[in-house]
């Protein structure tokens, strides 16, 4: 299916529901506006596209002295339902702190053990491969597959938060709703199931071997006092003859 024809509210020229600006007069179409999946919506929707719910956010405010680690440019603080986010206006990027990251991973995963686990996604995973400063101390963050097997690799500092790249939230939850953590469990406890099994049968093979050394060296010694043996019982046969 194509992408929906729109226009720009600011010139009237034609444009597609994917685009985030006008290609004509640059005004901003789109923005993250979904307090469920943090999906961009085009301005205007009042439902998210992505997940059905309805638009929440709020003004934007200044914030002093973080800037995107992508295009340098200050950040944003936004309120999308109830979670404080702060965003690039220019390349559409969100920088999350640690501790509302969990909150929502713990949420969405809550929301789809009781409504049921949604449709999995595609999910594009062609990225530049280039390290990012943390917009909070500047040092290079880590790039993480979420979860180990969710496709979606993001930006981590493990002291202050995760940057994540346009829409790259809202693939996040969806791979949350669709049942990804509880998988992602399900095989790291079969790995580390597989790797208790090969560290059993190494210790196994390893004690199989100093008893096959200690079995030589025994049957080496019980050789030599049979044949002690032997002679102690012969010298004393020979007594028994002198008398």
């Amino acid at each position: 299916m194509g992408a929906k024809t729109l226009n720009c509210p600011t010139c009237g020229a034609a444009v597609t529901g994917n685009e985030t600006s006008c290609r004509y007069c640059r005004a901003r179409l789109a923005t993250v506006a979904c307090p469920s999946c943090f999906g961009m919506m085009f301005a205007g929707s009042k439902h998210c596209p992505h997940c059905g719910a309805a638009a929440s956010r709020g003004p934007a405010e200044d914030v002093t002295g973080v800037k995107c680690p992508d295009c340098a440019v200050p950040l944003v603080r936004v309120m999308l339902g109830d979670t404080s986010l702060a965003e690039c206006a220019r390349c559409f990027g969100i920088w999350l702190d640690t501790a509302s990251f969990n909150r929502v991973c713990v949420e969405r995963e809550q929301q789809a053990a009781v409504l049921g686990r949604a449709e999995p996604q595609p999910i594009d995973v062609k990225k530049a491969w280039r390290y990012l400063p943390c917009p909070s101390c500047g040092q290079l963050m880590h790039r993480v597959n979420f979860a180990g097997q969710s496709g979606v690799i993001i930006d981590l500092c493990k002291d202050h938060g995760v940057w994540f790249e346009r829409e790259e939230l809202r693939k996040i939850v969806e791979f949350i709703r669709a049942g990804g953590m509880s998988e992602a469990r399900e095989t790291q406890i079969e790995r580390l199931e597989r790797e208790r099994q090969r560290l059993e049968s190494e210790r196994r093979d390893a004690a199989d071997s100093m008893c096959r050394a200690d079995s030589s060296i025994w049957g080496a010694q019980t050789d030599t006092g049979a044949l002690d043996a032997i002679r102690i019982t012969f010298d004393i046969g020979r007594l028994f003859r002198r008398w």
